[in-house]
């Protein structure tokens, strides 16, 4: 990944361009509405046709960009073979899920955001001013994913709850009624999405815990797993679209996973959530570490 200094800047699969770079960008397209895939129905019977479920196609980013290097032909060919690595990448090419991302700094947006997808094109338009240090090329990056992500990853660490926190109070209640915290901000399990689309976390589970029970408060969404993780197992969740599994030390356990358990649906909603979990652990050790980006419709 490269660093983004300043603004116009863009990180493409871990080559830094624009401005400060060797990489002039002259246009940049795909940054609008992606193409939809409509579901719509035509009317037998009628003119016209029922509007389905409309969905999002990969978003296709293109840009058409330059090497310039002034009097340095060697320099300017080192610049386009840096192109041609980062989308030939077999760590990413020749592994299926693997994603590459490319990153962002608009003006006034204050941080990067990111796509996570392939790098598609990498063409040299014409090598005619290469002897002069120029290179025009055409870049293409399909994004698999067209919501655009924060571009740092956030991370809170959350211990059990009892199991008797989320059954309320008991009658007779007696005044004055209180938590337990005295800033229930200050309750491990808060997390905020400070984008304005819902955003799909991952979780990590270090045991020991028997049958650990997931929840987001604000949406009642639950992950509730049949399983026991040892003192030296590992259970990972992942929700992300194309990337949902659920594996204990690296091997499939989805099958722990009750039937209302939706990881498409375990999204973290825009705004401040609490995340909480609970499960059977006697030596109070057990941690649950939920990270996610901030998720948003445009850049």
């Amino acid at each position: 990944m490269a660093t983004i200094t300043q603004e116009w800047q863009v990180d493409f699969a871990g080559v830094l361009m624009g401005p400060g770079t060797p990489y002039p960008i002259s246009e940049i397209t795909g940054l609008g509405t992606p193409e939809v895939r409509a579901q719509d129905v035509e009317l037998p019977t009628e003119d016209g046709s029922f509007p389905g479920v409309d969905y999002y196609s990969p978003r296709t980013v293109t840009i058409e960009a330059g090497i310039r290097t002034p009097g340095d032909p060697k320099a300017a060919a080192d610049a386009l073979a840096a192109l041609d690595q980062a989308a030939a990448d077999p760590a990413v090419r020749k592994t299926a899920g693997a994603l590459q991302t490319l990153r962002l700094l608009w003006p006034g947006r204050g941080s990067a955001k990111q796509l996570y997808g392939r790098v598609r094109r990498v063409e040299a338009v014409s090598m005619a001013q290469a002897v002069y240090g120029w290179i025009p090329v055409t870049l293409e990056f399909a994004a698999t994913d067209p919501r655009w992500h924060g571009e740092l990853e956030q991370q809170t660490t959350i211990p059990l709850a009892r199991d008797d926190d989320e059954e309320g109070f008991t009658a007779p209640v007696t005044a004055p009624i209180t938590t337990g915290v005295a800033n229930p901000a200050e309750r491990p399990g808060w997390v905020t999405n400070a984008g304005d689309l819902p955003t799909w976390p991952s979780l990590k589970i270090k045991g020991p815990v028997v049958n650990p029970r997931i929840w987001i408060t604000e949406t009642g969404r639950v992950l509730d797993l049949s399983l026991t993780i040892g003192e030296n197992d590992t259970l990972q969740i992942e929700t992300r679209p194309g990337t949902r599994w659920v594996l204990r030390n690296g091997a499939n356990a989805a099958y722990a996973l009750s039937a209302a358990s939706r990881l498409d649906l375990f999204q973290i909603p825009p705004g401040t959530s609490e995340v909480r979990w609970t499960g059977a652990d006697y030596t109070n050790s057990t941690r649950l570490a939920v990270s996610w980006r901030d998720a948003y419709t445009a850049l």
